[in-house]
């Protein structure tokens, strides 16, 4: 059976099976280890995650919110590739400033790594380059903390060329401040007759290397923000005609893996891959689709969101996230099955405050995974959260009445019109039918009688050439 035949039916297609086996035909394979004896240099090296124990402070809050965070941390080692074997919490006021979990927890946790033959430490935070440096010192394995962890895995599951170029921004801002060297690395390199050591008025030091790679860094991200800013051009060229032709712009927004993509293919078909993994997509789809009356209007999937999500990602993503802030209606979709739901929503939002016009837009909570989430805990959230709306992706369940609030969210068509419209400007009907909401069509002699609500746009166009019934 070839390939195209295996996924020649129309549900294998819009899951995004192909899609999917591409993924998966090429994965890390665990039990080769990469244990570090020598962990200088470390942020030279590729990054590997294989066997890992799971390190976290609870500074505040209560322990089952300590406890979701270290399972958000686990879900998305194993996204990575890892194979995760410990998980520890501490409770402290602060991190520790030196080694994120104090000189004495390091040594434990070094026991704990040397007990288990874990090759890896990751911890649930962001450190500082010296908390990376003196904690990797005490535990001898690569420690990664959690934002260099999300980085790995949208650098895994990019594809186009513009979330390639985003991902490697982001990677390079979080990598600059975090480069070091040991011995000979920080060593200069000097000229002239300062290079024997003898003499005056010689070139003087060098560049060191430390300071040749922040050079060099600095150069490629220079280039990445041009190209990235290239390529989004096209991006806005396509909002702006949508704009001008008024078609009302849904966005999905939400926690990563609550279901985003999956609501995209059961509303329009799109045929997007589906995982169950944390941002198991990157790239953002637009696709066309209608309301029950027949009205037009496009829904664009977006990059999902987590707790804490590295500020280089939504710099580098801000021109894929202003998808959201240019829509008519967000639709917030949410894991209504998560141990959290409204963590997850206080979350997003804490995105969306940080793109400008994004808390202006109209928002509808979509809880998701309704098959499988209690319903005390979607009674809870509808009760919370007022315009919401309870749906299942897998099943289909909820959808038509989805569709439906839609409808009633997206812009008024504000002008009606009835005007005999000649057939030459066939087009202008075309577009009250996609556009607008079409009452009657009547096909005479002069042409075609046509009652519909339009938008301002399509309804300044119509009165230039149409000629009012009454007239006729």
């Amino acid at each position: 059976m070839t390939r195209m035949q295996k996924y020649s039916t129309l549900d294998q297609i819009e899951t995004g099976e192909m899609d999917l086996e591409e993924r998966h035909a090429l994965r890390r394979v665990a039990g080769l280890s990469t244990e570090l004896q020598d962990v200088t240099e470390v942020e030279y090296r590729q990054l590997r995650l294989e066997r890992v124990v799971l390190v976290g402070v609870w500074t505040s809050g209560t322990s089952i919110d300590a406890d979701n965070s270290l399972l958000e941390l686990k879900l998305l080692a194993e996204t990575a590739g890892s194979e995760v074997l410990e998980g520890l919490i501490q409770r402290r006021q602060k991190p520790d400033p030196a080694t994120y979990i104090g000189s004495g927890k390091a040594l434990e946790l070094r026991d704990i790594v040397e007990a288990s033959g874990a090759d890896t430490v990751i911890c649930d935070g962001e450190l500082t380059p010296a908390q990376l440096r003196e904690l990797e010192e005490v535990v001898k394995v690569k420690v990664v903390d959690r934002t260099m962890l999300i980085l790995d895995i949208f650098a895994q599951h990019a594809q186009s060329r513009e979330g390639k170029a985003q991902v490697e921004l982001a990677q390079l801002q979080y990598l600059m401040p975090r480069l070091r060297g040991w011995g000979g690395n920080l060593s200069r390199q000097v000229g002239g007759r300062s290079s024997n050591g003898v003499g005056v008025g010689g070139r003087g030091p060098g560049e060191t290397k430390i300071e040749l790679d922040r050079r060099r860094i600095r150069e490629r991200m220079a280039k990445l923000r041009r190209q990235i800013s290239g390529m989004s051009t096209s991006r806005e060229v396509m909002r702006h005609q949508r704009q001008r032709r008024e078609v009302p712009a849904v966005a999905i927004a939400g926690y990563t893996n609550a279901g985003k993509s999956s609501l995209l293919n059961r509303v329009t078909g799109a045929g997007v891959l589906v995982e169950d993994a944390l941002f198991a997509t990157l790239d953002p789809t637009v696709r066309k689709s209608r309301t029950p009356d027949g009205r037009l209007f496009t829904i664009a999937d977006t990059v999902g969101f987590v707790r804490h999500l590295p500020h280089q990602l939504v710099e580098a993503f801000r021109s894929t996230l202003e998808e959201v802030a240019d829509a008519d209606l967000i639709l917030h979709v949410v894991d209504g099955s998560h141990p959290d739901p409204e963590g997850q929503i206080a979350a997003v939002r804490e995105v969306f405050a940080t793109i400008d016009g994004a808390l202006d837009v109209p928002e509808v909570v979509v809880i998701n995974k309704a098959d499988a989430a209690s319903q005390d805990v979607l009674d809870r959230i509808q009760r919370r959260e007022r315009n919401s709306i309870v749906v299942s992706a897998r099943t289909g369940a909820g959808i038509p009445e989805l569709l439906d609030l839609i409808e009633q969210q997206l812009p008024r068509l504000d002008h009606e019109v009835r005007l005999l419209v000649p057939y030459e400007r066939g087009d202008l009907v075309s577009r009250a039918h996609e556009e607008g909401e079409v009452v009657s069509v009547e096909h005479v002699e002069e042409g075609t009688i046509l009652h519909a609500w339009v938008l301002g746009s399509l309804f300044h166009e119509l009165e230039r050439v149409a000629k009012p019934v009454e007239r006729v």
